[in-house]
């Protein structure tokens, strides 16, 4: 078949493929983009339909179903041995990162008096970022970390960091926390909570439709505050942490 055969027949059998293999609604709106791209360079523009929900794919939303928020209790820390993976946990809590960022965290590096920086080789997309620091026990984390490191980063010994993932994810099974994303979910909250003055839907508080005018656009400055400190850049996005 010649690029300039395509039918929307053809269009139709593709998106009924990739969703026949399971493909995630983002992915095929990407192809789906793509191929938009090339129907308009061989000017066949006209045989894709503009909606995707045509095709079957639809609107990709944010939604969080209950809140996903978790705490690094102590009785949960105790039961992890490797100091190293301890202190990981505890700055995801505090500030709230990623798990590679802080397996990663140098506070030598990162400690910058009110706030952290982190390098963009230890975050997602390789999008460096600064954390506020605001709180007594933050400060206090910082100077234990850096007891325990030094210089260097929260990777035991002279391991490789895919070979201390792999010892962090066994650790936090076997305590009973493997899922620590919820930590950042928990310091989302948090910083709703403190930022805004109220708690955020997904931990009980009123949503959108709820809030006076005066209120949501309070509710926006601080998503749009908390998606930066996640390393987000939309504030979207912020509905998977804090509901909406």
């Amino acid at each position: 078949m010649g690029a300039r055969s395509l039918k929307p027949k053809h269009v139709d059998a593709l998106a009924q493929q990739w969703q026949g293999d399971g493909l995630a609604a983002g992915t095929r709106k990407n192809r789906m983009a793509a191929l938009r791209w090339w129907a308009e360079k061989v000017d066949k523009s006209a045989v894709i339909a503009r909606d995707n929900t045509v095709y079957g794919i639809e609107a990709r939303e944010f939604v969080a179903k209950g809140s996903k928020a978790i705490q690094a209790t102590q009785e949960a820390l105790a039961r992890i041995e490797d100091p190293h993976i301890r202190f990981a946990l505890r700055l995801q809590a505090a500030f709230g990162l990623r798990r590679e960022e802080a397996i990663k965290f140098r506070v030598s590096y990162a400690d910058q008096g009110d706030h952290i920086r982190l390098r963009g080789s230890w975050c997602k997309g390789g999008r460096p970022r600064t954390v506020p620091v605001f709180t007594p026990r933050q400060r206090a984390l910082l100077v234990e970390v850096r007891r325990l490191a030094g210089d260097g980063s929260l990777i035991s010994g002279h391991l490789r960091y895919v070979d201390q993932l792999q010892r962090f994810k066994f650790a936090t099974s076997k305590a009973g926390i493997s899922k620590t994303h919820g930590l950042r979910h928990h310091y989302a909250q948090w910083r709703y909570r403190n930022l805004a003055g109220w708690p955020a839907p997904a931990a009980g508080g009123s949503g959108l439709r709820q809030l006076t005018p005066a209120q949501r656009v309070i509710d926006r400055r601080v998503r749009l505050q908390i998606s930066a400190e996640l390393g987000h850049g939309r504030e979207a996005i912020t509905t998977v942490y804090l509901g909406r």
